[in-house]
């Protein structure tokens, strides 16, 4: 009994256990057959909603997309300093840039945001700043910069007495002095409108003057212009860009030395009787003439704008009746020379100015125009005390 009720109990269980779990294999059969067909219902129902996204992509590619609406002020982007139309004006609010997503490089990227208008003023205010900087007042720093006035050895070299080493080795060997005491030392700075600069003793014209000796000849007139258009001693000068005028005069019909200058001063003391600077002229008389006739000269003759004496007289020389005298004196009265010799008893026949005060004519040919050394206007400001 035990056995088979054993066998039958296992009998009946695995028919049971068949029995049910027949039933229960055939109903998960078919519960999976029923999720099969459900997930092929669900994949129908995905290709009916592909179809449906197919459809709408067709009918969104036929239709006319519209424009977004306006985005709000606080949405708005601005692209500054790019052309064209702006961010916010865009549809999409994004400003259009060089960085195009047609290139390779730049498919699928977005473009960069644009910079605020507030930053790009402050970057252009800071550019603006650093260029447009004041000028600084930077320290001298080399030695006598917070001087005035001009170094010496330039002022030198303006003035014609060599380059600037050749002037400095002046200064080297003691020639140079400065308002009555001799420079020892180089660098010293002077004012060359107020100091006196001297070289060897002699005065140096420093500032931008001229001077230069003409060899006038007969039948100039000693003026500058001449309203009747007779020849004159400008026309000698035309090219000079600087007013130039003659010191002293000579008549037309007498020739020799006679100096153009800018330097008025020095002008005036040269022809001015507390000076004496003194003239001298070759004539050409008939003689024969007295023994004493210089001793006449000397003593003075009397015109009729009063006495005129003679400082120097001799007898150059003499062919026959033809004598050569040299007379100095160092008045200037109008044709002095002609009225004292003619006074005498003596005409010029033709008269020549040999020399003016330091200043010889020597072998300057008639009508040449020749500009003085440093070293003849030195003397001439010395013979005036300049």
């Amino acid at each position: 009994m035990r056995s088979s009720d054993r066998n039958s109990g296992g009998n009946r269980n695995p028919r049971g256990g068949s029995g049910s779990g027949s039933g229960s294999g055939s109903g998960g059969g078919a519960n999976r057959r029923g999720g099969g067909a459900d997930r092929r219902g669900g994949g129908a129902d995905r290709r009916g909603g592909g179809a449906e996204r197919r459809g709408g992509d067709t009918g969104r590619r036929g239709e006319t997309p519209q424009r977004p609406s306006k985005p709000r002020p606080e949405e708005r982007r601005y692209d500054v300093g790019t052309t064209g139309q702006s961010g916010a004006n865009r549809p999409g609010g994004m400003p259009r840039t060089k960085s195009s997503g047609n290139l390779p490089g730049n498919r699928g990227r977005s473009n960069p945001p644009a910079r605020p208008r507030e930053l790009d003023a402050q970057i252009e205010e800071r550019n603006r700043e650093r260029h447009s900087k004041p000028k600084l007042n930077l320290p001298k720093t080399f030695p006598g910069a917070e001087q005035e006035g001009e170094r010496l050895q330039k002022v030198l070299a303006r003035a014609g007495m060599g380059s600037r080493r050749a002037c400095e080795e002046l200064i080297e060997q003691r020639r140079v002095e400065v308002n009555g005491k001799i420079v020892t030392e180089q660098g010293m700075r002077v004012d060359p409108d107020r100091d006196e600069v001297k070289v060897d003793g002699l005065t140096v014209a420093t500032q931008s003057y001229l001077f230069f000796a003409l060899n006038k000849p007969a039948g100039v007139v000693s003026t500058m212009e001449d309203p009747d258009g007779r020849q004159c001693l400008g026309d000698y000068v035309t090219n000079r860009e600087t007013r130039l005028f003659h010191v002293g005069r000579l008549d037309t019909e007498t020739e020799g030395l006679i100096l153009l200058t800018n330097h008025g001063e020095l002008a005036h003391r040269l022809t001015h009787p507390r000076y004496g600077v003194k003239k001298t002229y070759l004539a050409a008389i008939q003689g024969p003439l007295p023994r004493d006739l210089g001793k006449q000269l000397k003593d003075g003759i009397e015109l009729e704008d009063g006495w005129a004496r003679a400082d120097h007289f001799r007898i150059v020389q003499n062919t026959g009746k033809n004598y050569l005298v040299e007379v100095t004196l160092h008045e200037g009265r109008k044709h002095i020379v002609r009225r004292m010799l003619a006074e005498a008893g003596f005409p010029v026949d033709r008269l020549v100015r040999t020399s003016f005060g330091p200043i010889p004519l020597g072998d300057q040919k008639s009508g040449w125009l020749r500009r003085l050394t440093n070293t003849e206007v030195g003397m001439l400001m010395r013979e005036v005390e300049l």
